[in-house]
């Protein structure tokens, strides 16, 4: 099969200019034109990723094959949101279809101020009576939902790190074939198009003015600093993060409302503890501290940030990136090579929106899985001000959609499918561009 990416451009004047005549290299990677909005289309893969089913003390890593296939796969799998700055985070939201509960041992926590949040074995089951088939009625987001519980009360529980360091090939082009779109579907929207009982409804959410955080947890690879753990092997697990974002803590916190600086990364799980054979978490680092990522072929995440240039050389220095890995990636080690990333077979990674080179203005986006899979068109960094970033996964589709979205965009309790749409569609004033297939599987 083929996969593509499509390039939605920022103005007809632009989609003139495709990559076959305007491309031009810098650093060893490859920059064509600024575009509002990329997409991976066809993502139905059938493949396999070698999985870690072990790591010892003296340095064994095993794994074991893990298949995957369907719509979005394996993007479907439970992905981990991470951070580098220079970034300010200022609201972040997760979405899923209506139709997904919480798991049944999840409780959701709504913290204010710089709170700690203590988590215990016990915590996170809502009726442990509960057998399978009874009905469970609860209030989620404040919408009371009911369905029919599946849960035995059997969890699970792992660990974490970080895995192999991404790397970053120039994206091969082919001439772009432009098309008039005939969808108007608008970025723009009102408080109309969110509806209490819309079609996506917020399961997770961080407001960094507000210090609210609802569903998710903030994670670093500070192993050893109050939580986690520290050795010569394996480095650093992950570790509950400081509320400055720069050093691990003993228990949960909410990120301050900071800016992150120069080579300080964080990662955003849900709130959900991994427990022992979990086979959504899969396999983790003994001693780590390892969390739930987000689930599901449909999935939206919603971003609110700016990236102020530091001025700053040098490793990682000045280069701010927001991306997605396959959260059983820091449950083992991000940089280490006991991970499920692999070259050629890796268990995926989507990066977002990620500066190359120290103090560029320009963000690329790649995904890592069978192959490596990118756009050579770029976001323009936003350096002075704040802009609002909608990353949709849509199985029905089969699409990935990364789009810069009008800052009137409420983080709503709920999105209506209209709405879902407007993220995934181009604007009916503007050129689809497809720039790229050369991937089969």
């Amino acid at each position: 099969m083929k996969y593509t990416a499509a390039v939605l451009l920022a103005s007809a004047a632009a989609v003139s200019a495709d990559c076959a005549t305007t491309s031009y290299e810098e650093g060893g990677n490859w920059f064509c034109q600024a575009v509002n909005q990329i997409k991976y289309t066809n993502l139905a893969a059938s493949g396999s990723y070698k999985a870690v089913s072990s790591m010892s003390s003296s340095g064994d890593c095993s794994f074991s094959d893990k298949a995957y296939s369907g719509a979005i796969a394996p993007f479907d799998e439970e992905l981990s949101v991470h951070v580098r700055g220079p970034t300010q985070l200022k609201s972040f939201a997760v979405y899923k279809p209506a139709a997904t509960k919480k798991r049944a041992e999840h409780k959701s926590h709504r913290r204010h101020g710089h709170q700690h949040l203590h988590k215990k074995a016990a915590e996170g089951k809502q009726e442990e009576a509960r057998a399978v088939g009874d009905d469970v009625i609860a209030t989620i987001n404040g919408q009371v939902v009911s369905w029919k519980n599946t849960w035995d009360g059997k969890t699970a529980a792992v660990a974490d790190s970080k895995a192999a360091a991404t790397t970053y090939p120039a994206a091969a082009t082919t001439a772009a074939t432009s098309s008039k779109t005939t969808k108007a579907a608008s970025t723009a929207s009102t408080s109309a198009d969110f509806d209490a009982a819309g079609d996506y409804t917020r399961v997770a959410y961080y407001s960094a003015e507000d210090q609210t955080a609802d569903g998710i947890t903030f994670l670093g690879n500070y192993g050893g600093q109050g939580s986690g753990v520290f050795d010569n092997t394996w480095g650093n697990s992950l570790s509950y993060l400081s509320a400055d974002g720069t050093s691990g803590a003993a228990s949960s916190e909410i990120l301050s409302n900071v800016l992150v600086g120069d080579n300080k990364e964080y990662a955003i799980f849900a709130d959900t503890e991994c427990a022992d054979g979990d086979e959504e978490c899969g396999y983790a680092r003994p001693g780590s501290v390892a969390y739930h990522g987000f689930g599901g072929a449909d999935k939206v995440f919603l971003f609110e940030f700016q990236m102020p240039a530091s001025g700053k050389t040098g490793w990682n220095e000045d280069m701010p990136a927001i991306w997605l890995l396959n959260a059983k990636i820091p449950r083992t080690g991000q940089y280490s090579s006991c991970s499920c990333w692999g070259n050629g077979d890796g268990c995926g990674e989507a990066d977002v929106f990620e500066v190359l080179a120290s103090g560029d203005t320009k963000a690329k986006s790649t995904f890592h899985f069978l192959n490596s899979l990118g756009s050579s068109d770029y976001f323009d960094r936003p350096t002075s001000k704040y802009i609002k970033l909608a990353v949709v996964f849509q199985a029905s589709s089969e699409t990935a959609s990364i789009k810069i979205i009008d800052d009137s965009v409420d983080f709503a309790s709920s999105l209506s499918a209209t709405t879902i749409e407007s993220f995934v569609n181009d604007d009916g004033d503007s050129l689809l561009s497809t720039i790229m297939s050369f991937l089969s599987g």
